[in-house]
């Protein structure tokens, strides 16, 4: 297949804000779980981390599917930070991993973090291996970095960071290369990353070129707001107390194109909200929110305050309890409602914003470009529908009752 012109740019790729981003993430410090907690986004990092466990757990799920569903599984985990999913794909029963990181001081601390787990785990040969690399994915062939350049990947993952690429065409391009080329037919590809729907929608909605709340702030660099290029659409994105470097925009439907010519399909790409939405109706996943902190109760227990403030910040919730409130009067006596008080599972209105500029994707391969070969099996479906570009979204900030 003949590949596509890459359009011109004044940017010399060897430039950049690479180093700029592993910089940042090489003296971002890691916290312990206490010093977490008295993060103003501690339940929004958690939030996420939940959205990471669906995406990879229904994954492995649609993969087991597969009529080849008793081979070893491997990953590639591209920009895989410290090493936080490693927990995630070792309860998925993986085989074989390989982590990469443009940050090295990330990828040190994601080898000790592996480490730490095998010598914590009774029999060594439950814990699938792993390979660890140090390398720009958006400008270094990752396959002339393997220990084994013919290993093939079932999964890769790229979790919150595909965007770092869309800095210009070619980078995007070898990020696209590295994530796909090694995949086997029938393999996925996985992710989450800024929405620049949304994103651009803010900023069009703003007065000026920036948006945000006391959680998050994004500053576009360009004073256009009409003419927006497809790579190199520069923002600046402040998450408190843990991202402040430049990104750029994602625009889909370009991505899609490029994956096209990988052989590969985009199954869904879907907003948080919309995602969250969907498998809280999951009963082992809307356990799995309580088991890892993911929402905050409301109200909070005795001693304790709201992350956000509780004046302005959890109207939502307030106004769903008093529904609540009404259908136990309509349907308990006075003296059953008082044993059985209403405890709220949600976000700050200040987080909520935050999560929802966020979506998921995955990508499927079907077609082997070498062999021609194409994909025959449908063992996923497209279970979220493509959203017109100017349907909101979902706005309110989860409402979850506790089990009583």
């Amino acid at each position: 297949m003949a590949e596509a012109s890459a359009p011109s740019s004044n940017k010399d790729d060897s430039e950049g804000h690479g180093h700029v981003v592993a910089k940042h993430y090489n003296e971002l410090q890691e916290s312990g779980r206490d010093m977490r907690y008295d993060s103003r986004i501690f339940y929004m990092r958690n939030f996420n981390n939940w959205i990471k466990s669906v995406v990879i757990g229904e994954t492995l799920s649609s993969l087991k599917k597969q009529s080849r569903s008793q081979r070893d599984i491997s990953v590639l985990d591209l920009c895989s930070g410290k090493g936080g999913d490693l927990l995630k794909w070792k309860k998925g029963n993986i085989t074989k991993i390989v982590c990469t990181d443009i940050a090295g001081t990330s990828v040190e601390q994601s080898e000790k973090r592996y480490k730490d787990m095998v010598d914590r785990e009774r029999f060594k040969d439950r814990v699938f291996s792993a390979e660890f690399i140090t390398a720009d994915c958006s400008k270094t062939r990752l396959k002339d970095l393997y220990k084994d350049p013919e290993m093939k990947f079932d999964i890769t993952s790229c979790q919150f960071s595909f965007h770092y690429c869309f800095e210009s065409y070619n980078q995007a391009e070898m990020m696209l290369r590295n994530a796909v080329e090694c995949l086997n037919l029938g393999g996925y590809f996985i992710g989450t990353t800024p929405n620049s729907q949304e994103l651009v929608r803010r900023l069009r909605d703003s007065d000026d070129l920036s948006f945000g709340n006391d959680v998050y702030k994004v500053t576009y660099k360009s004073d256009d707001k009409t003419n927006i290029p497809l790579f190199g659409a520069e923002y600046n994105f402040h998450l408190e107390g843990v991202v402040d470097c430049p990104e750029f925009l994602v625009f889909f439907p370009v991505l899609e194109k490029m994956a096209e010519k990988h052989g590969m399909k985009l199954i869904y790409k879907t907003p948080f909200g919309e995602y969250f939405e969907h498998f809280v109706q999951d009963r082992d996943y809307k356990h799995l929110l309580s088991k890892m902190s993911a929402l905050e109760m409301y109200p909070a227990d005795e001693g304790n305050k709201l992350m956000g403030n509780a004046d302005t910040e959890y109207e939502h919730v307030r106004l769903f309890l008093e529904q609540e409130s009404k259908k136990d009067d309509r349907s308990e006596s006075r003296d059953q409602q008082y044993r059985r008080p209403r405890t709220v599972g949600t976000l700050s209105k200040a987080e909520w914003e935050a999560v929802t500029l966020y979506c998921v994707f995955m990508f499927q391969k079907v077609k082997d470009l070498k062999t021609g070969e194409e994909w025959q099996e449908t063992t996923v479906t497209e279970t979220f529908r493509k959203r017109p570009a100017d349907e909101p979204l979902l706005t309110s900030p989860p409402k979850v009752l506790k089990d009583t």
